[in-house]
């Protein structure tokens, strides 16, 4: 039996891996659970799992729940903050972390479960987009397992080779007759849409994602192809690809999750629902498989498969971070943290649609140009972040709509 936390247990990644858990309930203990603020939706998930720890990222929060949870009677301890986080991500009691907490908050104690030597399920970008070469490093110095979540990295890492599959971030895709990863991506809502009308998209329009389920944040990363950018990013660190190894390629129905070319021209591709559970069935019981509670792709009914071309004109945010992969780490760490104020001001009707792409290239660009500091630990990576928000915050200040 595996004993798990979850990171970002209130959102749809938490939710996907409880359902997991429920449909294998002798192999999957929940030691602990971990979430923002919703106080109301974590008494429900501490009620009904009752783990041992349950961890909110305020105080004001933690304080309210443990309030509720005493009402009820329940033993689950309550905890606060980041070193909350962190204690849950590298309890002894825990052989396996769920990080799926969305942002630059979940960083550290995604970090701490490294250094903890831990299974680590890798949902939270942040963790390789803004400490790539460092994160990969402390995999390895602490002997941690490192299994992606990501429909798209987990359909390629379900596409190479064992000896792959477990050097991951040290990997010779070349050695291994690995020709190309094709990551593939839906484009979102607007990928039909003239270019010309993407100014005046609505948060409303922007967060109805036409396949996946998932939260404000990300649904509109889909939307700008932001999230493409930065799982390539990812992808880049996870599988140690050089530019020409990894292609980014639209394919609106999602039925294929990602791809590998290998040199002989074969092409393994992962297919299924559009459903997370799956990702997360393979990376909690990992080499072996188990019921994941979704239901088998139906190839009479799955329809035509189109592929297209992404076209930067449309989707700026994708060529960003594509260019920020390989000017450095510190242009990757910049967009992030501008791309998250940028969302959300958006999201607040603040910026238009195709403003969160002109932040993102000011603060990109003005950190590349004002940055010359060294990126070798977590401190100097969360202050270049905090650079990169505060710059953010100006831009924005002057394109309130």
């Amino acid at each position: 039996m595996r004993n798990i936390t979850i990171l970002g247990a209130t959102g749809s990644i938490g939710a996907s891996t409880l359902k997991v858990v429920e449909q294998n309930p002798s192999q999957f203990n929940v030691v602990a659970l971990a979430a923002g603020s919703n106080v109301v939706k974590m008494l429900d998930l501490v009620k009904k799992w009752q783990p041992k720890y349950a961890v909110m990222d305020c105080d004001k929060a933690a304080t309210s729940l443990k309030e509720c949870i005493s009402e009820h009677g329940l033993q689950t301890q309550v905890l606060s903050g980041s070193e909350g986080m962190c204690h849950v991500s590298s309890f002894d009691g825990v052989d396996t972390v769920m990080a799926a907490i969305v942002g630059a908050a979940g960083l550290i104690p995604t970090m701490a479960a490294v250094q903890a030597g831990k299974r680590v399920l890798l949902a939270n970008k942040e963790a390789l987009v803004m400490s790539g070469q460092l994160f990969i490093d402390a995999v390895e110095k602490y002997g941690a397992e490192l299994l992606p979540v990501d429909s798209e990295h987990n359909a390629i890492f379900q596409c190479l080779a064992k000896e792959v599959q477990e050097n991951l971030g040290r990997c010779d895709l070349d050695e291994s007759g690995v020709d190309a990863i094709l990551l593939t991506g839906s484009g979102g809502p607007f990928r039909y849409t003239d270019i010309e009308e993407l100014s005046s998209v609505t948060p409303e329009q922007a967060i109805a994602h036409p396949n996946w389920s998932m939260g404000p944040k990300i649904s509109v990363d889909s939307a700008t192809m932001m999230n493409k950018g930065l799982e390539y990013i990812e992808a880049k660190w996870l599988f140690n690809a050089s530019r020409e190894q990894l292609k980014v390629i639209i394919h609106p129905q999602s039925v294929i999750h990602s791809m590998v070319q290998y040199r002989d021209g074969s092409v393994l591709a992962q297919m299924g629902e559009p459903d997370m559970a799956t990702p997360i069935a393979l990376t909690l019981s990992y080499p072996n498989r188990v019921s994941a509670g979704v239901k088998p792709l139906d190839f009479t009914k799955v329809g035509e498969l189109t592929f297209l071309e992404p076209d930067y004109a449309r989707y700026p945010c994708l060529k960003l971070a594509i260019d920020a992969c390989y000017i450095g780490q510190h242009a990757t760490t910049a967009l992030n943290a501008a791309n998250e104020m940028a969302v959300a001001a958006f999201l607040e009707n603040k910026l238009s649609f195709t403003d969160i792409a002109v932040i993102n290239q000011l603060v990109m660009d003005k950190v590349c140009r004002e940055h010359d500091g060294a990126l070798d630990n977590l401190e100097s990576l969360l202050a270049l972040d905090k650079l990169a928000r505060d710059f953010s915050t100006t831009f924005i200040e002057e394109r309130v709509l």
